[in-house]
């Protein structure tokens, strides 16, 4: 099989199931900013120390990642016969215990906190925005064809996630928050 098909040369491009549609279709601009997120998790861990304890979570959000891309991608009127691939609530579920288990070892927070305490901290937060993008991405094409409500609340989980995941590492690294202050 060829990396290249050509079959996009004109601007368009396939979803699962066969259906084609333009290059700057709501569908791909949605999962077009997922596989971006992924791409800046590994990112994220390729940065951090060896044997940080965040990494094992992070492959699985990158997993996960993956099949919200592939549900994103997938005409479902056309392709019956796939299997089903979508997020459980069990996923969420799991992020909010990741979150409560890293909030718990910070301060609380009494101002607005600025990326660039550290430098993993700092990618954790890049990961925040683009989370936060393929968010409105998606909500952007929620308007257009319902997407399951556990893609949208797994998302939005996710950028919260980063944004603790944030401070933790910039803890972890002897650095502080670096805070907005007025």
């Amino acid at each position: 099989m060829k990396v290249y098909t050509k079959t996009g040369d004109k601007g368009s491009t396939g979803l699962i199931g066969g259906t084609r549609v333009p290059k700057t279709d709501a569908r791909i601009e949605a999962y077009g900013t997922v596989d971006e997120l992924n791409a800046f998790v590994g990112l994220l861990i390729t940065h951090l120390p060896e044997g940080n304890a965040n990494v094992a979570f992070l492959r699985k959000i990158q997993h996960s990642l993956f099949v919200l891309g592939a549900y994103l991608a997938t005409d479902w009127k056309k392709a019956r016969r796939v299997k089903t691939v979508t997020l459980e609530k069990s996923e969420i579920a799991q992020i909010e215990q990741e979150i409560d288990r890293l909030d718990a070892s910070l301060p609380p927070l009494k101002y607005f906190v600025l990326p660039g305490g550290s430098a993993d901290g700092a990618f954790a937060h890049v990961c925040r925005t683009v989370a936060r993008r393929a968010e409105r991405r998606m909500y952007e094409l929620h308007e257009q064809l319902p997407l399951d409500e556990n893609t949208l609340v797994f998302i939005n989980r996710l950028s919260d996630y980063f944004f603790v995941l944030s401070r933790v590492l910039t803890k972890e690294s002897g650095q502080e928050d670096f805070f907005w202050k007025t």
